[in-house]
């Protein structure tokens, strides 16, 4: 006798409310930043968008808040769930490094997150802090010397780049799954989307253990 049960049909919270804002807080100081580096970068943007003053305070002001919302949501029992998806974030299960292949990645059962965006987060964090230093001494350059305030110019500059693709990448790749996004939007995903793209996550979440489904055998 097989047992059947409505409790997968139920949604799952995927983030929740201090997640989802955080995401879009995050968002949008990036957009800011992003736009108002390539007015100042662009010399046709530049002249266009006018202002170069009020962009630069904007860009700088921006970048300094960026860490500002991360704390906020990291601190006291509110960021648990958040606390716990860095955790996830930080670190590959077993098996995981398969997923980058191909061939092999419709066999991997994966977690909350998939590998590419693990990678991703963890650019985006390190990339956020060379940004943050570059950006202050090129702001404050009187304290630095010479040299300093050079590279941290390219590097800035080259960071930047590396920002523009992982952030158009990651909204690509966001419309193309549009439960993950309404996730992200509304908290919440089907569990037959968890069961077959998070069964490692679902598992977890619903405490029990999905059967993979039988295979068909030739005749």
């Amino acid at each position: 006798m097989i047992e059947t049960t409505n409790r997968s049909e139920a949604p799952l919270l995927r983030f929740g409310r201090v997640e989802r804002w955080l995401h879009w807080v995050n968002a949008t100081l990036f957009f800011v930043i992003m736009l108002t580096g390539a007015s100042l970068y662009i010399g046709p943007l530049s002249a266009i968008v006018g202002r170069r003053e009020l962009i630069r305070a904007i860009h700088v002001y921006c970048g300094i808040a960026l860490p500002v919302p991360l704390l906020i949501a990291l601190i006291g029992r509110h960021g648990a769930r958040l606390r716990r998806d860095f955790r996830e974030l930080n670190r590959f299960a077993p098996g995981e490094s398969r997923w980058f292949r191909a061939r092999t990645r419709g066999s991997v059962r994966l977690g909350k997150f998939n590998p590419g965006q693990k990678l991703n987060a963890v650019f985006i964090g390190a990339a956020g802090l060379v940004m943050l230093a570059t950006g202050s001494i090129m702001k404050w350059f009187t304290l630095f010397p010479i040299d300093w305030r050079t590279g941290a110019t390219f590097v800035h500059d080259w960071f930047a780049l590396g920002i523009w693709v992982a952030v158009i990448g990651h909204v690509m790749f966001a419309f193309k799954d549009p439960v993950a996004l309404g996730g992200m939007m509304r908290g919440y995903v089907s569990a037959t989307w968890a069961r077959r793209e998070r069964p490692r996550w679902y598992e977890a979440e619903n405490q029990e253990s999905i059967k993979p489904e039988p295979q068909d055998t030739p005749r």
